[in-house]
């Protein structure tokens, strides 16, 4: 038998409907392009915490000179000797030393980021050029020999985001007709796996990381545990439309503020502002301080992390207070509309969820 061909009606609610599904992906091309050429088109430092090192008159003019020069881009102050300066450097409080002389050196730490310490560089160079004398330039954080650019740790926050975001999207769709409590389990399940990936990624398969790598592993689980509770708790509420919330949250503010790039002081205010709460920071400058700067700001980090795995928990809780609304009136008879809560025993869209899923 010939399949019955389609009726205009037919044809009209269709194209509806698939136009409907494609305001999801323009939306991303918007926010995606608004995100990340906001963030990196055009890097310009400011505020870049610098020192000159001496005491004496001399230093202190240079330090001021360059402070009036930058007009806002370097905060430049005197420190009195080079271990105090290798001191900061290593406490992450700064991101240059300069010491002027016959034979001027510049000292940076590239694990804290390589392109603020090439912003450094570039602009002591010159200072250097001017005076008539090569500029010597001595790192003393280097990065590990399997991360020479200096941004595997934020390729490894770009694959443990995707894996996570995308396991929402599974465990809210496919496993929307199981209870809340065991599609949280599954959500920290999930993120054991993914952050054990991400472990043999960052150390026996691409050796990102030299030593700590079981601390990167916690912070990965954190970070990980932190993205699906939120994603899960939130397709209670959005549905189809959670794939899209969480790129917005983990994926658009999320890497562009992380620092794995650029740090904040070579980024807007908006971004700089976002830096300092964001989940991918708190896990970018946690592992960097970790691994390379013998725990420096990693409390902080840490904490940040910690919080935005408090708030999943709350989500988590929210949803299941919501999703305990709607059993109670479709018990008591309500009638039940589409745009209220899915729970236990109810069907989803999953194909289509699934395919808006799309990875970065």
């Amino acid at each position: 038998m010939s399949a019955s061909p389609i009726g205009p009606s037919s044809t009209s609610a269709s194209l509806r409907h698939v136009l409907g599904h494609l305001v999801a992906p323009l939306l991303m091309c918007i926010g995606m392009g608004l995100a990340y050429l906001g963030a990196f088109h055009a890097p310009e430092p400011h505020n870049l915490r610098v020192d000159v090192v001496g005491s004496g008159p001399s230093a202190q003019v240079l330090a001021q000179t360059l402070h009036d020069k930058g007009a806002g881009a370097l905060d430049v102050s005197t420190v009195a000797d080079r271990d105090q300066a290798r001191s900061q450097l290593l406490n992450r409080e700064i991101y240059g030393a300069y010491l002027p002389g016959a034979k001027p050196e510049l000292i940076v730490a590239t694990a804290g980021s390589d392109t603020t310490a090439t912003v450094v560089e570039k602009v002591f160079t010159e200072l250097a050029a001017q005076q008539g004398a090569p500029l010597k330039v001595t790192d003393v954080a280097p990065v590990s020999e399997g991360d020479p650019t200096g941004q595997g740790l934020f390729f490894l926050l770009v694959a443990l985001s995707i894996g996570s975001y995308a396991s929402v999207a599974v465990i809210g769709g496919a496993g929307a007709v199981l209870p809340l409590r065991i599609r949280a389990l599954l959500a920290v399940g999930m993120s054991l796996v993914v952050s054990a990936i991400g472990a043999v990624f960052a150390g026996p398969l691409f050796h990102l990381v030299d030593q700590g790598l079981a601390g990167v592993w916690a912070m990965s689980w954190i970070y990980s545990a932190g993205i699906l509770l939120i994603g899960v708790g939130l397709h209670t509420f959005l549905k189809r439309w959670t794939t899209l919330g969480v790129m917005v949250l983990f994926v658009m503010l999320n890497f562009t503020s992380s620092g794995g790039i650029f740090r904040p002081e070579l980024q807007s205010g908006f971004f700089a502002a976002l830096h300092s709460f964001w989940n991918g920071a708190g896990f970018i400058e946690g592992a960097r301080g970790h691994v390379y700067f013998d725990g420096a700001g990693v409390g902080r980090s840490v904490l940040v992390l910690a919080l935005w795995f408090v708030a999943g928990v709350a989500v988590m809780g929210i949803a299941a207070a919501g999703e305990a609304a709607r059993r109670r009136r479709a018990a008591a008879g309500a009638p039940e509309t589409g745009a209220q809560l899915a729970g236990p025993g109810r069907a989803e869209p999953v194909e289509e969820e699934l395919e808006e899923a799309v990875g970065v």
